[in-house]
């Protein structure tokens, strides 16, 4: 492994950020100077970003880089979606330990160019620094709609339709999976230390868990996916959302965000909230419930949005998506009816980075 020291921050810009081709016209000018030049003359501009803190948001326990980088980057992007808009280009900053070697930032970097030569995503600049405490990751993503295509979060309306893309529940059921595997892995070499068994040491440097038949669930937690097929599919359908988000938090929580900003009430009904087979049947290994899962995990990064009552034949034959409820008077609060006719009130209890 290379010492990133070797290189300096120039140099490792420089690595990293060689043979860049614009891919869109509104980047004029990108790395290599002190501000990258962007032209947007006849659409609203849209700006988002996030920050990635190592022992908060990931762990390099089981986070290869690779997909951490392609990771970090569809997070973005998905904002950009999420407000109906398309994204253009991304800033990329970066705060690392010693411990980190050219060859990681190698890896770190083809997971972010694949993820934005997937949406055909500019890099267009960034900044580097050291950190005393582990790998911290800033990205900005750009991105352009229409004035008049521009989806928030405050357009749901009464009798409105309430929809979400994909399933829920697996990112989060993927993660208690890579938590269990590693709880045992160090119960096993606390273990071995305190026996003073050495050979038992020298098996677990080579310990592999078994994932077979849960594949899907490790690609939800560690290869997000940002659902622009989705906003393709809308565009073409000739459904403009009412109102829309992504779900990072938890299907609950970014409802109840609509809720709150659109002023109205929600209905939704547990039978109609999309689950994959794999998540449920984690979910039963476990001990956990799967519908609270799929209402308060996280980072599945679908689309929830909200529709017209009019445009329910157009939503009813869209692939991949899901009428899951209604939206209804503020007054009649924000409902889950459960699959025994039962009535509960939403809570927010999806992920709280401050918590």
């Amino acid at each position: 492994m290379t010492d990133i020291a070797t290189l300096g921050e120039f140099g490792l810009i420089d690595r990293l950020t060689k043979g860049i081709k614009p891919q869109n016209t509104s980047t004029l000018y990108g790395v290599g100077d002190d501000c990258a030049v962007l032209n947007y003359p006849d659409s609203q501009v849209l700006i988002t970003t996030d920050l990635l803190m190592e022992g908060v948001h990931f762990d390099l326990t089981y986070t290869d880089l690779r997909n951490l980088g392609y990771k970090a980057a569809m997070v973005n992007i998905s904002d950009v979606f999420a407000m109906n808009g398309t994204p253009r280009q991304i800033t990329v900053s970066l705060a690392l330990s010693k411990r980190f070697s050219i060859e990681d930032m190698d890896s770190f970097y083809e997971g972010l160019y694949a993820a934005c030569n997937k949406w055909n995503v500019d890099v267009v600049g960034g900044d580097t620094t050291s950190s005393y405490t582990g790998l911290a990751i800033s990205i900005t993503c750009i991105g352009e709609a229409q004035k008049e295509d521009i989806v928030y979060r405050n357009g749901a309306r009464e009798t409105d339709l309430i929809c979400v893309s994909g399933d829920l529940g697996a990112a989060y059921m993927g993660l208690q999976l890579l938590e269990r595997e590693k709880t045992v892995y160090y119960q096993q070499v606390t273990e071995a230390k305190k026996k003073g068994d050495k050979r038992m040491l020298e098996e677990l440097t080579h310990f592999s868990p078994d994932f077979a038949g849960k594949e899907y669930l490790l690609q939800r937690q560690l290869k997000t996916e940002a659902r622009g097929d989705i906003v393709q599919r809308l565009r073409e359908a000739g459904i403009r959302p009412t109102s829309m988000m992504d779900i990072s938090d938890g299907l609950s929580s970014e409802l109840i965000h609509i809720c709150t900003q659109s002023h109205v009430g929600c209905r939704i009904f547990e039978k109609n909230i999309p689950i994959d087979y794999q998540t449920a049947v984690m979910a039963e290994e476990m001990n956990m419930n799967v519908t609270t899962c799929a209402l308060n995990g996280g980072e599945d990064y679908e689309l929830l949005f909200t529709v017209p009552i009019g445009d329910h034949a157009k939503v009813e034959a869209l692939d991949d998506v899901k009428l899951i409820g209604h939206i209804t008077k503020e007054s009649l609060g924000r409902v889950l009816v459960t699959r025994d006719d039962q009535e509960f009130e939403l809570k927010a209890q999806g992920w709280n980075p401050l918590s």
